[in-house]
């Protein structure tokens, strides 16, 4: 992933991040508040460099966000609009292949923004300047890779269907998957 084109560094506490780690059995990628730490950044600055063959996609609602994994191994990739003109993709750091330090270094400390903290399952400080500043990196790197016009995305094709159709879970699925995850 090229660094200089993420958007901002934020931990998530949506019962949809807590039930998307459940659904790849991958629990381990929740803080101990159920948060996950994600990466906003341009779709185009990320590169499957091997194992392409391997990602995946799922959805927790047949409208919700398309959630990226790899099947092979159930490491979570991220998130991207279905839209693949909304140049935005949020990356899960659990699938990067680095230290807590060098993410640190390259994205800014974890936890520094904070989203959904009313939902997180133990407390958390919320964090309303740092969300009003990162929700603007995020909308300013929007606009501006859509006035360049990128278009180039590992999870679409260039015809703009997803590299891999989503798997869309069942209500029943998506509730028990939110129960396991509160």
């Amino acid at each position: 992933m090229d660094t200089r084109r993420a958007y901002a560094r934020a931990t998530c506490y949506c019962k949809d991040c807590r039930a998307f780690a459940r659904f790849l059995g991958q629990p381990e990628v929740l803080d101990a508040s159920g948060g996950v730490d994600i990466v906003a950044t341009a779709p185009a600055a990320v590169r499957f460099t091997s194992g392409s063959e391997h990602v995946a996609c799922m959805s927790l609602s047949p409208k919700g966000l398309l959630r990226w994994y790899a099947s092979c191994c159930g490491t979570p990739l991220g998130n991207t609009p279905r839209d693949p003109k909304v140049p935005y993709a949020g990356l899960m750091t659990a699938c990067f292949d680095a230290s807590p330090q060098a993410l640190d270094a390259a994205f800014g400390p974890r936890g520094r923004i904070v989203l959904n903290s009313p939902s997180a399952t133990a407390p958390v400080r919320a964090t309303p300047l740092a969300f009003l500043m990162g929700g603007l990196r995020i909308f300013t790197g929007l606009i501006g890779a859509r006035l360049r016009r990128e278009r180039s995305s590992p999870f679409f094709e260039a015809s703009g269907r997803p590299l891999r159709e989503p798997d869309v879970i069942s209500r029943e699925q998506r509730a028990a998957l939110e129960r396991d995850a509160a």
